[in-house]
C-alpha cells in the first residue's frame, strides 16, 4: 500500500480554501479510495492578496514570491492536519500532487504562459514528501492550453464503452469532459465559462458575504432577459474548443462593463444574480449539447454543486438528461479535482503522460510536472 498513497491538493479559481484529499489507487491507477479528505479555508486577508495578482498592479514579482511561499505553507499545514486526521505516517505516502494557485492564465496570448504559485520546493521540505507540481507549462510548451488537465483522470475512471458522458466540474470556471461511447473516438475538454467565480464576486459585494449559500438569494431575483443576452455575447463562448479561460477574463471588471451595457434600466442585485446562475447554466447546457449531443449522461462535481438554484436551473435546462452527482460513483464531489491531481502525481512518477491532445491542443502526449524529491 505504500507505494500507492498519495496526497492531492488543489486550490481553484474561487481561491477561497485548499482540498486535500489522501488518496489509494490500485494497481491499475483507476478506482481511487479515499482515505481522508479536507478542506482547509484560505483567510479573506490572503485571499485578497492572490485576487489582486489575477491582474496587473505594482511590484508584481515581489508580492507573487511571497505569496509562493505563505502558500505553500498554507499547502503544508493541511498536509499534516489530513495526515493527523487519517493516522497515516508521512512515510507511507509516496508523493503529493499539488495544482498550486493559479494567478495567470494566458494560454492565447502571443507568448503563451500560465503561472501557478505555491512553492513546491518549500512544500517538499516542510512535509517530508516528494512534490509532483507546475503541471501546466509542460503541457503549454507542447503547444497546448495548459488546461483543463482533469480530463484524463475522468477518462481514467468514468469512461465506459457504448455509453456517452459528461464530466461537468464547476468550481470558480466550469470545465467539462466528453467522454464518447465509441473508445477510438477523441475526448474533448474544455473550460465552458463562468462557473462559481462572478457568483461570489457578486455576492461578496452586495450581501457582504462569501458567496450565495444553496443559492437562496439569487433565487428572490428573477433573470433579466436583456442582461443574460449581453453576458452571452461574450466572443469566448463562441470560439471553438480547444480552450481555457479563467478571472483573466471572467472578473468583475467583465461584470461592471456588461451592467454598462444595460444601464439604462436599473436591475435590482438579486435579478443580476439570478442572471448570473442562469448564465452559468446555460452556457455550461450548450456547451454539452453542442459538444457531445447524444450524451443523456452528465455527472457532476465542484463546489457550484452545492448551490441548489443553479443545479435546478442546469435540470431544467437539460430536459430529458440524467444529471448526477459524482457521489453516486463513490466520490465526494468537493475532492474529485484534487484526486486528480493525486492521479497526475502518481502518473509523473510512472513517467507516463498526464495530458490528452485532443483536449488541451498540445501537439502529443506528455509526462507533466516537476518532481522534488523529499
Amino acid at each position: 500500500m505504500h507505494e500507492q498513497l498519495y496526497i492531492g491538493l488543489m486550490s481553484g479559481t474561487s481561491m477561497d480554501g485548499v482540498d486535500a484529499v489522501l488518496v489509494h489507487f490500485g494497481d491499475d491507477g483507476r478506482a481511487p479510495q479515499t482515505i481522508a479528505s479536507l478542506c482547509l479555508p484560505i483567510e479573506a486577508e490572503m485571499r485578497n492578496c492572490l485576487l489582486a495578482l489575477s491582474t496587473a498592479g505594482d511590484n508584481e514579482i515581489e508580492r507573487a514570491m511571497i505569496l509562493d511561499n505563505k502558500i505553500a505553507q498554507i499547502f503544508a499545514t493541511a498536509v499534516k492536519k489530513l495526515l493527523d486526521k487519517s493516522c497515516i505516517k508521512k512515510s507511507n505516502v509516496r508523493a503529493i500532487g499539488s495544482h498550486g494557485q493559479t494567478i495567470r492564465h494566458a494560454p492565447q496570448a502571443a507568448t503563451p504562459y500560465t503561472l501557478q504559485i505555491g512553492n513546491p520546493a518549500l512544500l517538499a521540505e516542510l512535509c517530508g514528501i516528494t512534490v509532483v507540481a507546475d503541471f501546466r507549462r509542460r503541457d503549454i510548451a507542447a503547444g497546448g492550453q495548459g488546461a483543463p488537465l482533469a480530463p484524463a483522470f475522468h477518462n481514467a475512471f468514468f469512461r465506459r464503452d457504448g455509453l456517452d458522458v459528461i464530466i461537468i466540474n464547476i468550481g470558480g470556471i466550469a470545465n467539462l469532459t466528453a467522454l464518447p461511447a465509441a473508445p477510438e473516438a477523441n475526448i474533448i475538454g474544455f473550460d465552458s465559462g463562468p462557473g462559481n467565480a462572478l457568483l461570489d464576486t457578486w455576492a461578496q459585494r452586495q450581501i457582504e458575504q462569501p458567496f450565495d449559500r444553496d443559492g437562496k438569494w439569487a433565487a428572490s431575483g428573477c433573470i433579466n432577459t436583456k442582461l443574460l443576452t449581453h453576458f452571452l455575447s461574450e466572443p469566448y463562448f463562441h470560439i471553438p474548443a480547444p480552450k481555457s479561460t479563467g478571472r483573466e477574463l471572467f472578473n468583475s471588471a467583465w461584470l461592471e462593463a456588461h451592467l454598462a451595457a444595460v444601464s439604462n434600466q436599473r436591475i435590482p442585485p438579486q435579478d443580476v444574480a439570478a442572471t448570473l446562475v442562469e448564465l452559468t447554466a446555460y452556457s455550461i447546457k450548450a456547451a454539452c449539447t453542442e459538444t457531445l449531443p447524444k450524451a443523456r449522461s452528465w455527472i457532476v462535481c465542484g463546489g457550484g454543486i452545492h448551490n441548489k438554484m443553479l443545479m435546478s436551473r442546469l435540470c431544467e435546462l437539460a430536459q430529458g438528461i440524467e444529471i448526477k452527482s459524482c457521489a453516486d460513483y463513490g466520490i465526494n464531489p468537493d475532492d474529485l479535482e484534487a484526486i486528480g491531481f493525486a492521479w497526475l502525481a502518481r502518473r509523473a512518477l510512472l513517467a507516463e503522460p498526464g495530458n490528452i491532445p485532443s483536449v488541451t491542443g498540445a501537439s502529443a502526449a506528455r509526462i507533466l510536472g516537476g518532481i522534488y524529491q523529499a
